[in-house]
Order: C-alpha cells, then structure tokens, then sequence
C-alpha cells in the first residue's frame, strides 16, 4: 500500500510539474548588469528564459548541475567579419567555445550590400550564432563608384543614401566604415556624414574603423566623433588602439576625448581586442594611391619603375617612423600562391628567396607578393601598457575582429579562438585588470544596449535564452600567434536560443542561430 501511495504521489507531482525543456541549477548568475553574482535556478523553454527561481516544481528532460561555475548572458561579439566564411563552417565552433552567442558583421565598411538577401542566405543556411550586420560604406561605394579615387557626383551621392536606406529597412543595425581601407579612405567626412544620417533617421549605429590608428589618431577620432554630432547618430570606434611604436603611450591622450565626448552628450562607445597585435590586409603597407581602380592597376604601377619606387620610397618612410629597420612585425597569414609563407614575418619571407637582409629588399618582397594578389597578414605594433589602459575604460566592449575559423586554415591571429577567454583568463583572473562582473556587462548588456538586441545581454525572464556557463577558475585561451587553431576552454555549456548548443566543452552539432534584424 505504501509504495503504490508513494507512486501516487510522485505521478501527482509529475502531473501537476511545470514544464522546462532545460533546467540550470545550483550556478553563480551573473546577470549582465555588472550586478553582484548570485544563486539561483533558470528554467529554458521554446528559447526563453521562462523562470529564475528556486524551481521546486519545475522539471526538464535536461537539467545542468553548475555547481561551481558562473551563469552568464551568452556573449555579443560587436565587431566581426563573418561573409563569405559562414558556409565554410556553420557550426561556428570558434566562437560558441568561446561564448559567443551573437555576431554582429559587416564592420570597416565591408558587408554584404545586399542585406535582405544576406539574411535570407543565413537563415536557410542554419548556423549556430544569432547574425546582426551593418551596411559598410566601402561595398556601397565600390557598388556605385567601383575602386575610383574621386568625389562622388550627386546622382552617385544618391545612389548610395539609397543603399543605406534600403538596409536600414531591411534589418541593418547600422553604418559600418573603414576609412583606412580602398575606397573609402578616398571619401571625405561629409560624404560619410550623408549616408550617416540616412542610418540615423532608422535609428542605426554609426562604427568605424577610423581613418588613422596611428600618427594621425588624433583627427581620426575627432572626424569621427563630428560625424557623430552632425548626423545625430550613435557612434562605435571600433578595436580601439593605438598603432606603431612611436605613438606607445597615446591612449592616455586619446581615452580623454571619448570621456569629453560623452561628458559633452555625444553617444559614443568603443571596443577592443585583448592583443598587441592586429590583422588586415598586406596592402595597408603600401600607400593609398597605390591601390586605386582594383588589381589590374596595381600591378601596372608595380611594373612602372618610376612609380615602383615611389611607391618603395613611401613604404621605407613608413617603416622609418615606426622606429624599425625591418617589416619584422608584419607576418603573413595566409597567402595563397605560397602557403609556406604562411606564419613567417616578411624579414623571414625576404631572407629565405634569397634577398639581402635589407628593408628595401623586403619592400621590394612586399610588392611582388601584392602583385600576384596580395596576403592576409599579422601586425605586431601595440602597447600592452596601452591594451591595459584602454581596456579599464567602462564604455568598452570586447570585440574580436575575427571571422569563422576552419580548424588548421591558414596561420590566423589567435584573437578568432580565444578573446573573451583571453579577457576572463588573463585580464580578469590573473591580472585583475577589471572584474569579472564589469567584463561580462561588456560582453553582454553593454553592446546589447547599444545595437538595440532587446531581448538578449541579459539573464532575464522572457529574454532569448542565450546563456553560457563556465569556469571562472579554469577559462583561458589556447591560441597563440604559433599556434592559432587551438579553441577556448573552460566553457563547460552554451545555450543559443534555447539549444544546447555546446555541453561539456564541446559543440554538439545544433544550429539554432537567427538572424536578428534592426526594427523587427
């Protein structure tokens, strides 16, 4: 009698049980303020947070034990170059075994200028982050005005206000420009200024990645900045910085005009990557008008001698002011007609085909490699002391600047493996730089807040249940600069719109990503 009364009772508490399809319990939630942690439960169902609480009548054919770990917002990286890469890995493992449960892509101006189409592709592709895009300037005025070194005509001018418009209305979260990059660098401030305001009448972001990192920082901020005022706009600089050995130090000069900026009642914020090194392109070595009109032009003034030593001669200016008698800060990563170059600086690329151990032989290496298309490259020329300083600054997000990674493709910086693993482990742990309350609101709430994701950056009920859970004690990254292909650890379970997305440190295949579209 006592046992059927016992089965009785338990098929009543069954019956009368609310319903998760996942349960975590017993964990440290940090909820994405910068609030204290605390414990409790979170039930998981049809992609939400449901109920935050002690869950005593609650069960979920999956429950996660965190004793001992912290719950967290899935993680919002702001700055990410993700086209094209998308369908070369659907599972994004680079970034969901680094937390990273939203990408937000088409920054420095590069984007798909197409952006319903854009959307329609992700979502039939399934993958397993949340995608929001900018519209960058650069793809719109290459649309419009191919790689021309010119002002645009109005009918041109307009053209591009409606690209703008056209992504706005179709989801963007923004403008993105790249002002150091062919062609926008050959647009002046007021062209950007329009198709700024056009973002700003849909209430977009304007980010850029500014027009000098370097010796001219200074005005790049303060153009940015003025766009920001005149068009009325949101602004984001993005991977803040500061380039070349000789401007070590700067970001106690350049930090100041954010803070004035905001004290003044402009909406500016920034982001960084945890790295003193950068990544782009090999052709930032040469100059500007080099690289006009695409790579048939290229080629032809590298194979003008007059113009190739013009070129050269700009080249060894450059590296003079940096203070360096080689380009060996700058290592390839991927180059496609010699793959062994892959991982060597361009000091050792220029020695090992048998050049002198000269910096105008290596500009001469550098130009017959832009010749034959050019390489991805590595770029050590930052300041830790600088990486340190920025990243104290609390309207800072992090932000790695990555793409999808192929496991073992090419020679990448580390920082598409392991950057908010890098924040948490060695900045947050180690060096206690900031705390680890004030890196998860950077990771989360903060850059939520400012892309207008309304329903994500925060453990809350009826938000979006993007949720990681890690080890505080344990989280690190791998990837080093030697040794690129190497994921995160330490992040035990993610969670992407209610999907089990990762358990136990390793992805299980799911791809329950969304495109999250600006207005919707």
């Amino acid at each position: 009698m006592k046992q059927l009364f016992g089965i009785f009772l338990l098929l009543s508490f069954t019956a009368n049980a609310q319903q998760a399809d996942i349960i975590i319990k017993n964990g440290k939630i940090l909820d994405g303020t910068g609030n204290s942690w605390f414990y409790d439960n979170i039930a998981v169902k049809d992609g939400k947070i449901i109920k935050i609480g002690k869950l005593e009548n609650w069960q979920a054919p999956k429950i996660i034990d965190a004793t001992g770990l912290i719950i967290a917002p899935g993680f919002i990286d702001v700055h990410t170059h993700l086209e094209e890469d998308e369908k070369r890995n659907p599972l994004a493992t680079n970034f969901i075994l680094d937390g990273v449960t939203t990408c937000i892509t088409g920054n420095c101006g590069l984007s798909n200028t197409n952006l319903k189409n854009y959307f329609s592709f992700i979502d039939s592709l399934k993958i397993s982050i949340n995608v929001a895009a900018m519209i960058g300037h650069n793809d719109i005025r290459r649309a419009i005005m191919g790689r021309t070194m010119r002002d645009p005509n109005e009918d041109e001018m307009k053209q591009m206000e409606g690209l703008v418009e056209q992504a706005m209305k179709d989801g963007a979260v923004g403008l993105s420009t790249g002002l150091i990059y062919i062609p926008g660098t050959y647009s002046k401030t007021e062209e950007v200024v329009r198709l700024a305001k056009m973002a700003a009448k849909y209430n977009g972001v304007y980010a850029s990645h500014i027009r000098s990192e370097g010796d001219s920082v200074v005005q790049a901020i303060e153009e940015a900045l003025h766009i920001g005022r005149e068009a009325k706009i949101p602004v984001e600089i993005s991977h803040f910085k500061l380039s070349g050995q000789q401007n070590w130090g700067r970001s106690k000069e350049t930090l100041p005009m954010i803070v004035k900026a905001r004290e003044e009642g402009l909406e500016v914020t920034i982001d960084q990557y945890p790295y003193t090194a950068s990544s782009t392109s090999l052709s930032v070595i040469l100059p500007d008008w080099a690289l006009a009109d695409g790579q048939d032009s290229i080629k032809a003034r590298l194979a003008n001698a007059t113009v190739r030593n013009k070129i050269k001669n700009q080249m060894l200016k450059s590296l003079s002011k940096r203070k360096l008698k080689h380009w060996s800060y700058a290592v390839v990563a991927y180059y496609a007609p010699d793959t062994s170059y892959n991982g060597k600086s361009i000091e050792e690329i220029n020695q090992l085909i048998g050049r002198k151990h000269k910096a105008k032989d290596e500009a001469e290496t550098i130009m017959d490699m832009m010749t034959k298309g050019g390489a991805s490259a590595v770029f050590h020329g930052m300041s830790e002391a600088d990486v340190k300083y920025i990243m104290k600054y609390p309207f800072n997000m992090i932000a790695s600047d990555a793409t999808i990674r192929v496991l073992n493709s090419g020679n990448p910086h580390p920082r598409g493996y392991g950057t908010n693993a890098r924040v948490l482990g060695k900045y947050v742990r180690e060096e206690k730089v900031i705390s680890l309350e004030e890196a998860i609101r950077r990771m989360t709430s903060l850059p939520a807040q400012k892309f207008q994701l309304n329903d994500r950056g925060l453990i809350r009920e009826g938000f979006a249940a993007d949720i990681v859970v890690f080890d505080e004690k344990t989280v690190a990254d791998l990837s080093t600069f030697e040794k690129p292909h190497q994921y995160s650890q330490g992040f035990k379970y993610v969670l992407v719109n209610g999907k089990l997305t990762a358990s136990e440190g390793i992805h299980t295949g799911v791809r329950a990503g969304q495109t999250l579209k600006h207005g919707f």
